[in-house]
């Protein structure tokens, strides 16, 4: 009986320390058509903790989006694929977008914020945050070496699956796979809005 006791917390502890098991689970066995690009990495990896440019000029770092899910995209300017990719992007925010899931998207490498502001008006891009990441640092920290590249971040900002190339992520598949990740979170802080008030 005392092994059994331990085995579930055991289990109970693992859970909670590596997050979501049976989100990530779920999440992978939805993946179809251009999602099963989506790659989960076995184990969450750390990312780095260098600054971003923020739309005001301020100075940003990936922590600043801890505690929710993040579908973290980057992109350049003069990238055709993320051209095509982007307005997805747009909309995924607008239908997922909350307390418990963003989308963010960095633009990476040397990109002037009028062009930036020129290619979200050019692509009706409305609700995503025109931050960027000028030398590279944030890039290089999480080996992005082709765009668009985009990563999922789970509430403790660690990097748990990447997507190589661009995606239609308004795609009823996408929406799914994301879903399904982010439920149980979703659910917990709702749990956790109910138990304080």
């Amino acid at each position: 009986m005392r092994l059994f006791r331990l085995t579930v917390l055991y289990m109970a502890l693992a859970f909670g320390a590596n997050g979501a098991f049976a989100d990530i689970d779920a999440a992978q066995g939805l993946r179809e058509g251009e999602m099963k690009k989506l790659v989960f990495h076995p184990e969450a990896k750390t990312t780095p903790t260098a600054t971003f440019v923020t739309e005001d000029g301020g100075a940003g770092t990936l922590a600043d989006y801890q505690g929710k899910y993040v579908l973290l995209n980057f992109w350049a300017t003069w990238c055709a694929p993320c051209r095509k990719e982007m307005p997805s992007l747009n909309q995924l925010e607008a239908e997922l977008g909350g307390d418990s899931f963003q989308v963010v998207t960095l633009a990476a490498g040397r990109n002037p914020p009028a062009a930036i502001k020129a290619f979200f008006e050019k692509t009706g891009v409305d609700l995503l945050p025109q931050i960027r990441d000028p030398k590279g640092d944030i890039a290089k920290g999480m080996a992005v070496f082709g765009l668009p590249t985009t990563v999922v971040l789970n509430p403790q900002g660690q990097e748990i699956a990447r997507l190589r190339g661009d995606a239609d992520w308004a795609s009823d598949n996408a929406k799914a796979v994301l879903s399904a990740l982010i439920k149980e979170h979703a659910e917990a802080q709702i749990a956790s809005t109910n138990d304080e008030s």
